[in-house]
């Protein structure tokens, strides 16, 4: 898949916690939606070509084991997981090697190759939004059935929800089928019907409960290495085109992030776009330490970003524990 880095994730983990510890209280469980960026071996139970269960994926996770995390090694959700004391990996929800008592202090909805578009989780037969959010009830009528009702309803309201997710709509859908471009004429036409969505979709989380969210916007994404590979006349370097297209549909995001938080009574929703970050570190790498890659390659996901994060990332957990 084209997005398999997971650096805007990393990089929000400090004020995801400032946040979430300055003004929510203790978290019991963190609870994950999405697509690569964040799924943690979901797509492994059902028959897609997005996966990544095998090497060189997971060369750095523990023991060496591929997962099914589109990375060399954990991800974000799993690093923000364990600096709330809790589990240091989160597990994948159709994985049956865990069960309720696994998921109750973190669980992952999350798919490869979704969106927020159904369509977008149809072109490559992933887990649409729609999907993770039924898996959602199931997960909470679990909870009851194993908990009792005043417990599931604490871990509920109090969990810390991620969201991380759109990047597919517009490069493996609106930018690659032409009867979505058939359907919304413009792009601005496309962004705010995947507006629409994710407003839809945070109103039905906040009727079920969900309190705290972290809503990720998406990366500078004519800096992926897919689409600075099929650049050649612009040498490979970033599509410009692109990346205005993520930070026009960012802007609308925080537009709705405010909305909602005026709206909704209790909701605490966070808009957690690191798209500036990203793209200083794609684009000027000697400044935090790494060397730029000579070329480009999807195959074995160890982007620079990744490895920027690998030597930034645990510096950065243990400067806000200790705080």
């Amino acid at each position: 898949m084209r997005r398999m880095y997971n650096i805007e994730w990393l990089f929000c983990i400090e004020i995801l916690l400032h946040f979430s510890i300055s003004n929510c209280g203790k978290v019991p469980a963190i609870i994950v939606f999405g697509d690569s960026s964040v799924d943690s071996g979901n797509n492994n139970f059902i028959p897609t070509i997005a996966k990544s269960n095998f090497a060189p994926y997971g060369r750095d996770f523990p023991n060496g084991i591929a997962t099914g995390r589109f990375s060399n090694g954990r991800i974000a959700p799993d690093f923000i997981s364990e600096a709330f004391g809790l589990k240091p990996i989160i597990p994948a929800y159709l994985d049956p090697s865990y069960n309720i008592s696994d998921f109750a202090t973190g669980v992952c909805f999350a798919s490869a190759g979704t969106g927020y578009d159904n369509d977008t989780a149809k072109v490559v037969d992933v887990i649409p939004l729609w999907k993770e959010v039924e898996f959602y009830k199931d997960y909470q009528k679990k909870l009851r059935a194993n908990f009792g009702d005043m417990k599931a309803n604490e871990i509920i309201k109090d969990s810390l929800y991620l969201i991380s997710i759109g990047t597919n709509d517009f490069l493996e859908n609106y930018y690659t089928h032409p009867e979505r471009r058939l359907q919304h004429l413009t792009i601005q036409q496309y962004e705010d019907f995947l507006i629409g969505l994710a407003e839809k979709f945070l109103r039905e989380l906040y009727d079920l409960g969900a309190r705290k969210i972290s809503l990720s916007g998406i990366p500078p994404m004519g800096c992926l290495p897919l689409e600075r590979a099929i650049n050649i006349w612009g040498h490979h370097s970033c599509i410009d085109h692109y990346n205005d297209v993520a930070l026009e549909f960012n802007a609308k995001l925080g537009w709705l992030v405010t909305k909602l938080n005026k709206e909704l009574n209790g909701f605490q929703l966070v808009d957690a776009s690191a798209y500036d970050m990203v793209l200083q570190i794609v684009t000027n790498p000697s400044q935090f330490g790494a060397l730029a890659p000579r070329k480009c390659t999807c195959e074995n996901n160890l982007f620079l970003v990744m490895k920027v994060s690998h030597h930034m990332k645990e510096l950065r957990l243990n400067n806000i524990l200790l705080r």
